[in-house]
């Protein structure tokens, strides 16, 4: 029987959670009413994950488990386990568990309204304070950069029509960000409140690093406006570095020949290479990307799929 509902899970390292997960999602799906899959991507775990899923599918009937042969990032793993995906309605979970799979329902009947994308927004977030407001600036910074209205951009417990899972399937962006580009296939999305909870176990598989990096695919991969802020502030120094020249000619006849002032016009100097520098970067942003997708290399590579048909 064709599934109505399709949970997708990526996983990385999760060997402390799984097993909690699937006792939790598992009645949870059953009691919706609707046939459903529950599809884990192993995104090239270094622990038991993956033989963990494996037994899953031995057990549970509606388990499928697609195997990439390294790691590729959570969101291609998400979207490896979109082009398996057969359901009506993709709901997309992560496997800390700091998204309670009870909260699944809340979400197919916002899709049953009418809704194409649903996104979520976390309640009493069990974050760190330093997680809770980076998140918080960045979206700020994203909503007024993409123009997109999305309350919480890095909850991953959203929900997606059939409709907008082949829209992003025909998609063969090198990376992207999901939560946005679905955004962009949405005619009527909607966003509802879900609670939140601490990591049981494990750690957080987004350092620093990988947050800075998934915030430049956002900002980057969905609109220019860094380049066109960029641009207005070259504009705007280049106009203030023409009215300091006029005002040092100005006081040159009027004060005469003076040395004061040296390390102020240095530290200028270095605060300008400095924008400059940044500026570069961006537009190594925009040019690395460029060059990723001009390869045409596979986002991602798929080892095995388990369980159900056992595909190959």
């Amino acid at each position: 029987m064709k599934p109505y509902l399709s949970i997708v899970i990526p996983v990385y390292n999760e060997e402390g959670n799984l097993k909690s997960l699937i006792a939790r999602l598992h009645p949870v799906m059953l009691a919706t009413g609707h046939p459903f899959e529950i599809i884990f991507t192993d995104d090239g775990s270094r622990d038991s994950s993956l033989q963990i899923l494996k037994d899953f599918t031995a057990i549970y009937p509606e388990v499928r488990v697609v195997e990439f042969n390294g790691n590729f990032g959570q969101h291609m793993a998400i979207m490896a386990a979109f082009e398996v995906s057969r359901g009506e309605i993709v709901i997309t979970l992560d496997a800390d568990l700091q998204n309670p799979p009870e909260e699944i329902p809340k979400l197919v009947a916002e899709i049953e309204k009418g809704h194409d994308v649903v996104g979520s927004i976390r309640q009493h977030r069990q974050d760190t304070f330093f997680r809770k407001t980076a998140s918080m600036l960045v979206n700020i910074a994203t909503r007024k950069m993409t123009g997109m209205k999305m309350t919480d951009y890095g909850c991953m417990l959203r929900a997606y029509h059939r409709n907008v899972i082949d829209n992003i399937n025909q998609c063969r962006e090198a990376s992207t960000f999901i939560p946005a580009l679905a955004q962009t296939f949405a005619s009527s999305p909607s966003e509802v409140e879900v609670a939140h909870a601490e990591r049981l176990e494990g750690e957080s598989k987004y350092s620093l690093y990988k947050l800075v990096r998934l915030n430049f695919d956002l900002m980057t991969g969905f609109s220019v406006v860094p380049l066109q802020l960029f641009a207005l502030f070259g504009i705007l120094t280049a106009l203030a570095a023409v009215g300091f020249a006029i005002f040092l000619f100005i006081r040159r006849f009027i004060v005469g020949a003076e040395v004061e002032g040296v390390f102020t016009l240095f530290a200028i100097l270095f605060f300008f290479i400095g924008i400059t520098i940044f500026g570069i970067g961006i537009v190594g942003e925009y040019v690395g990307r460029i060059y990723q997708e001009v390869r045409h290399r596979p986002r991602y590579v798929v080892r095995k799929v388990h369980g159900a048909a056992d595909e190959q």
